[in-house]
């Protein structure tokens, strides 16, 4: 897979953007609070676990890797940091496998009156600050987690030479839960945290290096500490590690044959810990930063307003009574991209529904990977903010669960349709709602088979943002004309129609009078269950489409694309209901005869966002825009960013925003995680991608500028989001009309623009050479671009 060519945008240097650089950061003027976690009890529920902790939910600050996630606290009297590593899973609340919180790290300084005191978390170095004075010294830490060189440094100065002591005291936490083993030795200046998760033959270590510069340390191996004494200043070097690989094995076999017993960690931690002590901290910051800065740095925006000097929480509280700040809407944009980077790296496993970060036994919904929804949402915004790299997780963990998605797809046909298997070949693939690291479901349930076409949407976009070649022959294409494949054995005929059955709109829950002399059954008696959702029709109407696109692209011939074509025929994808909703069920006539009138999940409007079926008909817009009327948005953390993404995609700028502002106001934190509650990370990243939708779409093979603009950010820049096509666009715009637009062409070829007026506009290349364009009417131009070449739009007259 081609590395996607870097970008020179900068936050502080950009064209279009202020001429002094915006800090983006989150801050307190006093540590988090310490109330204590809730005493761990077993329960089947998947929401707050027993083991839940207010402090960490709402008030700690994260650090990533992609690897390891990283909780800090910031507190003087002992600081806690809390570490996740995303392969270490006991059973979880289903038994199928769940995240669960690695190790403790607590530091022992027994400072108790302190001033001045300052913690922060920089979001354009992703790098954690505390500070303060206790006895007229001043005391300042660093907190970062390094991709490239995969450990976590905590860098500890104060201005007075001898000042720092304290003890580093390890814990490796819910032992007594008895689903691992583990200890803590300390020997010199190293501490050590081994065991192993039986379940999984799991074998798992983190180490921890103090290294101090003046003054001494002292190991005490009887309780597993270190003690520092009078130094000058201290780095810790914390890895972490597991003997997790992932692979088709790891899926398939059981559950103690998961992983190899035999394999250990040890070498690979004690190896990252001795080269980043060889590094030392000046170059591990450096490499951290350059390769941060890569990612982070390629997007700022503007969306009119002005930096508030409030602490993050004041900020919140006056935008929650009513003081809408767009600096906190700005923030809270830039700060999904510091969690997308922080909890999905290329040689990572994906952002699971926590991001990377977890200090629970049992993790909520076992911290997993759910293809209903919430995968998905990571990475709605991934491609179009300049963050494609991260998405690279996601189709490796795709390539290792392949086989098994196989082997599921042969089982459904020969379920549900044994007629239409091919013995011995090509049924397809297909994946379930609730996978994990360990574990790869299947489609049904409380879902339908249209998780499969809902989840090969994020590999077809990565090709049309990227247009790399090499993945579109490998994995793209492969990936569609396969899953089509096994649509097309599992659609059954109706009359004129080919319905999925059986079939379910994703958690939507019916009563039996409902649902009574309905076709259908309640399974659980709760889930409808019955033929043809919109939800699962969509989804293969979808993956239809883009199979044919993408063959197009390639000049592939394969004979099955012909049965796609009469098959997409034949799906009648949307019906439009007594109401003028969108149906989520055939069968239903007025809204909610069927479902929840509130529910969550907007599962019917899919093919609106981040399907493009609904854009392809007016009124089909004009229903999906009456069905969110009647769903509301009173509902949960996620469903509010889909809802903001929906509203965006069907030009509603004021309504999106208004989702936008209801999320910040409901389900936001103090520290701005994103709350379902409790704590998932989709919110945040769905939201990110909310706000670039609004500024810029490509769905429908033309660049939208600014198509979905509220009248809050009448005036604002952004540079460096990307459309389909890969191009990079910048825009400028005041009193809610754009005065200038910016196209970079990273891959040549035909750039269409579409925005009001553009026809007049004139467009040139960085030379200030006119470009021949083709006018489209007085709103769309198209031109043919050169690969590295930028286009400078302006004199736009609306």
């Amino acid at each position: 897979m081609k590395t996607i060519l870097m970008l020179t945008f900068c936050l502080a240097l950009s064209s279009f953007g202020d001429t002094a650089p915006r800090n983006y950061e989150l801050w307190e003027p006093q540590a988090a609070p310490n109330n204590g976690r809730s005493k761990w009890e077993s329960t089947k529920s998947s929401k707050r676990p027993k083991s839940y902790d207010h402090d960490w939910e709402r008030w700690s600050y994260p650090i990533g890797n992609g690897y390891t996630g990283v909780s800090i606290f910031g507190r003087t009297d002992t600081e806690r940091i809390q570490l996740t590593d995303k392969t270490l899973h006991n059973r979880g609340i289903y038994g199928k496998g769940g995240l669960t919180s690695f190790a403790e790290v607590l530091l022992d300084f027994n400072q108790q009156k302190v001033s001045n005191y300052r913690r922060s978390l920089n979001l354009n170095e992703a790098i954690a600050h505390v500070s303060y004075m206790h006895k007229k010294v001043s005391f300042k830490r660093e907190y970062f987690a390094s991709y490239p060189d995969n450990i976590v440094v905590i860098r500890l100065t104060a201005d007075k030479k001898g000042s720092l002591s304290f003890t580093v005291r390890p814990e490796i936490p819910y032992l007594a839960m008895k689903q691992r083993t583990g200890s803590i030795t300390a020997v010199d200046n190293l501490l050590t945290l081994k065991g192993t998760m039986p379940l999984f033959s799991c074998n798992y270590e983190g180490q921890i290096k103090v290294l101090n510069e003046g003054g001494s340390v002292s190991a005490n191996a009887k309780d597993g500490t270190i003690k520092v004494s009078e130094a000058d200043s201290v780095t810790l070097l914390i890895a972490t590690g597991t003997n997790y690989r992932i692979s088709a094995k790891t899926f398939r076999n059981a559950s103690a044959k998961k992983l190899d017993p035999k394999q250990f960690p040890h070498e690979q931690v004690s190896a990252r810990i001795q080269l980043a002590q060889d590094m030392g901290y000046a170059a591990l910051k450096e490499n951290h930063f350059k390769d941060y800065q890569n990612l982070f740095g390629r997007v700022s925006v503007n969306l009119n307003s002005k930096p508030s000097v409030d602490p993050t929480h004041i900020l919140l509280q006056k935008y929650q009574k009513g003081k809408t700040n767009t600096w906190l809407e700005e923030l809270m944009f830039q700060y999904g991209r510091y969690l997308l980077i922080s909890s999905s790296r290329e040689k990572s496993l994906p952002a699971n529904l926590q991001g990377v970060w977890s200090q629970d036994y049992y993790t909520p919904w076992s911290g997993g990977f759910w293809h209903n929804i919430n995968v998905q949402m990571n990475y709605w915004g991934s491609m179009s903010t300049n963050l494609g790299e991260c998405f690279q997780a996601y189709t490796n963990f795709y390539k290792a669960y392949l086989p098994i998605a196989r082997g599921h797809a042969a089982d459904y046909v020969r379920k549900y349709n044994p007629k239409q298997l091919t013995k011995g070949g090509d049924n397809g693939w297909i994946i379930g709602t609730g996978a994990n690291a360990y574990y790869i479901p299947s489609a049904g349930g409380h879902s339908g088979p249209g998780t499969g076409g809902f989840t090969a949407k994020l590999l077809v976009d990565y090709y049309k943002f990227t247009q790399d070649k090499k993945y579109l022959e490998e994995v793209a294409y492969p990936a569609m004309l396969s899953l089509s494949k096994f649509y097309s054995k599992v659609l059954i005929p109706h009359g004129n129609k080919l319905l999925v059955e059986p079939s379910a709109s994703p958690e939507q829950t019916s009563s039996a009078e409902q649902v009574k002399g309905m076709p259908g059954h309640l399974k659980g008696g709760r889930n409808y269950i019955t033929a043809g959702c919109t939800f699962d029709q969509g989804f293969v109407w979808e993956s239809y489409s883009d199979t044919l696109s993408l063959a197009n692209e390639l000049g592939n011939k394969d004979p099955f694309l012909d049965t796609i074509r009469e098959q997409i025929t034949k799906l009648d994808p949307i019906l439009v209901g007594a109401d003028g909703q969108i149906k989520e069920y055939r069968e239903e006539n007025h809204y909610s005869d069927i479902g929840q009138p509130r529910h969550r999940h907007i599962s019917h409007l899919c093919p609106l966002y981040p399907g493009t079926l609904i854009n392809s008909k007016p009124e089909w817009m004009q229903a999906a825009s009456k069905t969110l009327d009647l769903r509301g948005d009173r509902t949960t953390g996620w469903a509010l960013a889909h809802r903001m993404n929906s509203r965006a995609r069907l030009g509603e700028g004021d309504k999106a925003h208004e989702a936008y502002k209801r999320f910040i106001r409901e389900r936001t934190a103090t520290n701005l995680w994103a709350l379902h509650p409790p704590f998932q990370i989709d919110g945040s990243l769905g939201t990110m991608a909310g706000v670039a939708e609004m500024l810029l779409q490509s769905h429908d093979n033309s660049i939208r500028v600014l198509p979905a603009l509220p009248k809050v950010w009448k005036t604002g820049h952004f540079d460096g989001l990307v459309a389909r096509g890969n191009f990079v666009v910048s825009a400028k715009w005041q009193e809610g009309k754009a005065s200038l637009i910016s196209i970079q062409s990273r891959s040549g070829g035909v750039c269409r623009v579409n925005y009001p007026g553009i026809a007049k506009a004139t467009i040139a290349d960085s030379n200030g050479n006119a470009v021949e364009v083709t006018r489209e009417g007085t709103d769309q131009i198209h031109f043919s671009s050169t690969l590295g070449e930028t286009y400078l739009i302006k004199q736009i007259q609306q």
